[in-house]
Parts: structure tokens; sequence; C-alpha cells
């Protein structure tokens, strides 16, 4: 996608896309980058590796909730990647400003249910974190001795 996107700004009167093909790059291109790499990499598998290590545990206390939220970024990154497949772009921005959102397309539907799947994914992680944190926690750990990074959790 990056790629299509530099294709595009090379020159200004290329005509290799047309704008509405662009803008769906670009939409695209930050959803993926933020809401399927980024935060998923960050908090999800930075923190499922590093907390039970500093928690002193073998595992996080739900290892299936863990493993719904790791299998609910499937259907929702097919969902995203469905909208380039389908006639209709969309051309709204990572920020999916409102009066840019009142179109009547099917993709729209289609962006929103996965940044709800993606959210609900983001939940379980964090129900888990929380009640990882607080249950392992025994007698000889304060939650004042904790490190700052479980505390950012």
């Amino acid at each position: 996608m990056s790629f299509i996107i530099r294709i595009e700004l090379m020159n200004l009167n290329n005509n290799f896309n047309n704008n509405m093909i662009y803008y769906m790059m670009i939409t695209i291109h930050a959803f993926i980058m933020i809401f399927f790499m980024t935060m998923p990499i960050i908090i999800g598998s930075l923190s499922n590796w590093l907390l039970p290590l500093m928690l002193m545990s073998s595992d996080l206390i739900f290892p299936r909730l863990n493993n719904l939220s790791f299998w609910l970024l499937i259907p929702s990154l097919i969902f995203m990647m469905l909208n380039m497949l389908l006639n209709n772009n969309i051309n709204t921005g990572w920020t999916l400003y409102p009066p840019l959102i009142n179109q009547n397309y099917i993709t729209l539907n289609f962006i929103i249910f996965s940044l709800h799947l993606n959210g609900i994914s983001s939940i379980f992680s964090s129900i888990n974190f929380i009640s990882s944190i607080f249950i392992i926690n025994n007698n000889n750990f304060f939650m004042n001795n904790f490190s700052l990074y479980i505390w950012s959790i």
C-alpha cells in the first residue's frame, strides 16, 4: 500500500490512480499501521511477554481470554481488508471525520465493525492484564513496589 502511495506522490500529474483509490489507500494504510501493527505489538505482544516475567509467574491468569484476544484480530483485519475489494471506496482518513463519514457506503460499516472487533480484543487483553496484576500479586509484593511498566499497562 505504501508503494502505491509513493508512486502516486512521485510527480504531480501522475495518472496512475484516481483520487478515490489514493485516499482509500491512505485511509486503510493508516488504520492498519495504527490499529493492527502499533497497538497490538506494543500493548499486546510486549505485555504478554513482559508482564509474567515482571510478576514472576509462568503465564497470565486467563490464557483462553488471551487467546481469544489474539484471534479476534484476524477477523477484524479481514473486515478491514475486505474494504479494499469492494467497489465503493472510502476516503475519510484515519480520523473518520464526521462530514466525510456521512457517505452511505457499505465499506464504512466494514471499517467501523472492524474497529469494534479490534477494540473488543484490546478490552479482553486489558481485563487479562489487570486481573493478572491483582491476582498474581502475592504477599511479598506490594503495589508500590511494582515497576512503572506494570503500572502503565
